[in-house]
């Protein structure tokens, strides 16, 4: 401390001593210093009040200046002089202990330890006093009148500026020049940053100092808005790190657009935006094709949650895509963002339970921690309390909230969940969540009403809501014509003429209002509708192939709109070069041609149109949408917009096999067994029976037919359906001596893709159909996985015969899990004794002779022979060979063992410079067009020096951040290297 401001101290004391010029504005007369550093407790005065500024110090007084200055340690207990009265009850014993044992101050008479505490202080022993508490250099040579035991002090006090060298150095220094010389010092170790502004777009900062004066810094880089930093600077000789926040109250910029999962997208932007603007869903775009179906603004209006969906698209998976944002508005309006921000979509997260929570006791509530998919958190099965299956049903409220309705008693009870799936096909682990239940017998109550426009109120409960009988408002007769609940928001939709709200206060009626407990009561509440001045936009423009082999095109808007929608002209097609599309169905001017409808059930925000003699091939278009208007009390019109969307191939669905077999004596079932998951509702629903048909060679003679009217479709596995029909009623399909065929048209995966019209599968026989492989692939250098097609109840390892380069491997193996894919299809692992399997060596498989088989599902079908070796996939994960880190740079090197692929995602990496966090900025091919070898470019401050510690760790390798050629994902790592030349 003493050697840091023995600088800064120098010319202080020189003119406060000598000048008697104050150091700062805050005490500028000898007397205002005496009663500043009074007011610390340095100085103490004389009883009558004055300060004795005339008056000379006592050695005693001046030690305990010294001690009150420099902040020393009293000691007690100590009596290290022999002067009279010289003990315990002498008040300045703790000070001259303190200054003796710091070494400031020394007795008069060192030989006889006399310390002289009454003794006056001259001008010389003060040099001397003060370069000892200042750690001043004593210099070798003198030139001064000092006497010879103070030459040296006294000119290191002259060299530094602090006295006169012509002074006397013999005289008494007076309580004034003491005073002056303490306040001098007081101020320098007393400075500090009293406040500070932050100018020029957080490019300058202005410091105001505790002695009046101001210092100007100017950054290199401008302070991010708020966010706290630390900036530092030198005044008066003394560093100062101060802590700096930018605040911005009105966004400046985006900051950042960023997702955990497939369905949500964060957009953080640096200050606060307007409300209307930002939770407007139609201001947001990805890729110029996919919309959200909801925004909402964070508490402190600085991030806004983008919803899609949940029947609409995911957001683009593991790969850069760039969200448009457009009109909206900063917080004060003096800014519009229109502009995009790049973003790349990895979900590396399994779905957890947040939140189990009793309603009553007869339902439970589920909160997920993302969203999930309707049809797995639909499904009872999925769900055990205290361990037992539950026997109820569940309500599902998108993205995350399930209710299951059953009756539970009070009490604590657990809450097993398993098998809910998000959508990046992530299922949740069976964990267990405690929860108690309690009798409810409240009915719900509502917090809070808002209307939107004249035809739609939005009430929110204080819980969860079962169920509404009737809802209207002004009188009984001015009914909803639609009310949607999900969970504890019940939604009203007025939208015919003859009951939509009036434009003043209007008080809405809701008769029965329960909960799951089944309490009800009548509930009302006076809403003041706010006018819907919002343009409609369109979301998304779809296709699909119909069965007559045409493309139906959809267009879903933002909002209900007019038959402005059923307009050809508001429509024109392009070709993915921007040329205008003239092909069947539209005109030379790209507009279509044939009828356009809304579709049922939509709400007017629907319409199809079908292309007339083919199908559009596939590829990418632009429809470009105009002159539409809404279905608002006063009607918006959109602004022109045009919409990229897909045609896609048709084939991708395929038939694997089909069975038929007697059930129940009466019925007869046909399973049909699909190469994908399939769709069970919209267009493409494999469970409309008319899609389905049956063709009989009878000796080469065909005929076709349709199944009968009692016929049902059901779900059998993800990728399998069952025809039931009676027996009596398939007299054709029964024909003996016949050959039978399953005709299947309109089809289609849960991506939209369709299977081509008019596929046809042979049926056989349930005791002839046989279990197929879907894939075979090496995992590990001791695994490999085979993937059946359906669901396997018995799988034999013996059944199966591996080679490598076409030598059969003799390394034992042997079953080691099995588990069953989000696809319906059965995976088991196999594990060999040792490392026999590798990348690129030639793997194949065969199964060995049929009657040798005992692989099966459980329909008793056995696994068809493979008797000509069959190709093993290359699932074996690129593994991390070396890391380094190198000298004189601020980058990485990871060398891999094939080559590989890195998504541009930093985060997913973590690096430890010396113990410090650095971030990694970039990932690039060290040389390009190979894949071996990677960069990776850090945020270090300075450059890795030679044989220092590097950590680094891959920390999201389940999210394919780092992947081979044949996608398979390297593995989470850490390592520890040493940097190198």
């Amino acid at each position: 401390m003493k050697k840091i401001l023995s600088v800064a101290l120098s010319t202080a004391m020189a003119f406060s001593m000598f000048a008697s010029v104050a150091f700062g504005d805050t005490a500028v007369t000898p007397q205002q210093q005496f009663d500043a550093l009074k007011a610390k407790g340095i100085f103490n005065g004389y009883p009558d009040g004055t300060a004795g500024l005339d008056k000379e110090m006592t050695r005693a007084e001046f030690a305990k200046v010294i001690t009150k200055l420099l902040g020393l340690k009293e000691i007690t207990g100590v009596y290290s002089y022999n002067d009279k009265n010289y003990n315990a009850k002498n008040w300045a014993a703790p000070y001259i202990e303190a200054v003796t044992a710091a070494g400031i101050m020394e007795g008069k008479n060192v030989e006889k330890k006399i310390f002289d505490f009454n003794g006056k202080v001259t001008i010389a022993e003060m040099a001397t006093i003060l370069t000892r508490a200042l750690d001043l250099e004593i210099p070798t040579e003198t030139n001064n009148s000092a006497a010879a035991w103070a030459k040296g002090y006294v000119q290191a006090a002259i060299n530094a500026g602090l006295i006169d060298a012509n002074a006397n150095f013999s005289a008494n220094a007076s309580r004034e020049l003491l005073v002056g010389a303490a306040y001098s010092i007081d101020q320098a170790q007393s400075l500090k940053v009293t406040s500070y502004d932050v100018s020029e777009a957080g490019k300058v900062v202005t410091f105001k100092i505790s002695d009046g004066e101001s210092v100007k810094v100017t950054l290199d880089k401008a302070l991010e808005a708020n966010k706290e930093t630390e900036v530092k600077f030198t005044y008066k000789d003394k560093e100062f790190t101060e802590k700096v926040t930018y605040v911005v109250t009105a966004a400046t910029k985006v900051e950042s657009a960023t997702t955990t999962n497939y369905k949500e997208l964060t957009v953080k932007f640096d200050g606060e935006v307007d409300q209307k603007t930002a939770e407007n869903e139609d201001n947001y775009k990805v890729n110029n094709s996919i919309s959200f179906s909801k925004a909402v603004l964070s508490s402190d209006k600085r991030t806004v949650t983008l919803r899609i969906a949940e029947g609409s698209a995911t957001l683009p998976k593991q790969e850069e895509a760039e969200l448009k944002i457009s009109n909206v508005k900063n917080s004060d309006g003096t800014k519009t963002f229109s502009e995009t921000v790049k973003f790349t979509a990895v979900d590396t997260q399994i779905p957890t339970v947040t939140e189990a929570k009793g309603l009553g006791t007869k339902a439970i509530r589920v909160q997920f921690s993302e969203p999930v998919t309707s049809l797995s958190a639909s499904n009872i099965a999925n769900y055990r309390i205290d361990g037992t299956p539950v026997s109820g049903y569940v309500t599902f409220s998108y993205p995350n909230v399930a209710v299951i309705t059953t009756n539970v008693a009070v009490g604590e009870h657990k809450l097993t969940v398993s098998n809910v799936e998000d959508f990046a096909g992530f299922k949740t682990v069976p964990t267990e969540s405690t929860f108690t239940v309690s009798e409810d017998t409240t009915a719900p109550e509502i917090v809070s009403s808002v209307a939107n426009d004249l035809d739609e109120v939005v009430i929110t409960f204080n819980e969860p809501v079962k169920s509404v009988s009737k809802a209207y408002h002004t009188s009984s007769g001015r009914t909803a014509s639609e009310v949607k609940i999900s969970d504890n928001t019940v939604t009203l939709k007025f939208n015919t003429d003859a009951n939509k709200l009036s434009s003043g206060a209007t008080t809405v009626y809701l008769e029965g209002v329960k909960d799951y407990s089944d309490n009800s009561a009548d509930r009302q509440a006076t809403v003041t509708p706010v006018l819907d001045t919002v343009r409609p936009t369109v979301n998304s423009v779809s296709s699909e192939v119909t069965s007559a082999n045409l493309t139906k095109l959809t267009v879903q808007f933002s909002k209900s709109v007019s038959d402005d929608a059923k307009v050809g002209t508001n429509y024109t097609l392009r070709k993915s070069d921007g040329t205008l599309y003239k092909g069947t169905g539209f005109s030379s001017e790209g507009h279509p041609v044939g009828t356009i409808d809304f579709v049922a059930n939509k709400d007017r925000q629907e319409v199809t149109f079908t292309t007339l003699g083919d199908k559009l091939p596939a590829g990418s278009y632009t429809l470009d949408v105009t002159g539409i208007r809404d279905t608002r009390t006063v009607a918006n019109a959109m602004a022109p917009q045009s919409i990229s969307f897909t045609v896609s191939a048709v084939g991708d669905v395929a038939l694997n096999s089909s069975w038929s077999e007697v059930y129940n004596t009466e019925y007869t079932r046909v399973y049909v067994n699909f190469n994908k998951a399939v769709a069970t509702t919209g267009n493409g629903n494999a469970l409309d029976v008319n899609k389905y048909s049956y063709v009989v060679d009878n000796n080469g003679t065909k005929s076709y037919h349709s199944f009968p009217a009692s016929a049902t479709v059901s779900q059998y596995d993800a990728n399998t359906v069952y025809i039931t029909a009676k027996t009596s009623d398939l007299a054709e399909f029964n024909t003996a001596n016949t050959t039978k065929q399953i005709r299947v048209s309109n089809v289609a995966d849960n991506n939209g893709n369709f299977i081509t019209n008019g596929s046809l599968k042979d049926i056989v026989d349930r005791s002839a159909s046989t279990v197929g492989i879907k894939e075979v692939k090496a995992t590990s250098a001791k695994k490999v996985t085979v993937e059946f097609v359906g669901t396997v109840s018995l799988v034999e390892d013996n059944d199966f015969i591996f080679y490598s380069n076409g030598a059969p491997i003799t390394t034992t193996f042997s079953k080691s899990n099995q588990t069953v894919n989000s696809d319906g299809n059965t995976v088991v692992e196999f594990t060999f004794s040792s490392d026999v399997l590798a990348a690129g060596t030639g793997l194949t498989y065969t199964t060995q002779g049929i009657n040798d088989i005992n692989t099966k599902d459980s329909y008793g079908r056995k696994l068809g022979e493979v008797t000509v070796p069959a190709t093993v996939v290359d699932g074996i994960a690129p593994a991390l060979v070396e890391a380094k880190a190198i000298e004189g740079t601020k980058t990485i090197t990871l060398t891999f063992d094939e080559n590989v692929t890195i998504y541009n995602n930093p985060a997913a990496f973590v690096v430890y410079y010396e113990g410090k966090e650095v971030k990694v900025l970039s990932a690039e091919e060290t040389v390009a067009g190979t894949g071996t070898t990677w960069t990776l470019t850090t945020d270090a401050a300075d450059n890795f020096e030679l044989n220092k510690n590097v950590d680094i760790s891959l920390v999201n390798g389940a999210g394919k951040i780092i992947v081979d050629a044949k996608g398979n994902a390297a593995d989470d790592f850490a390592k520890n290297v040493k940097v190198t030349p």
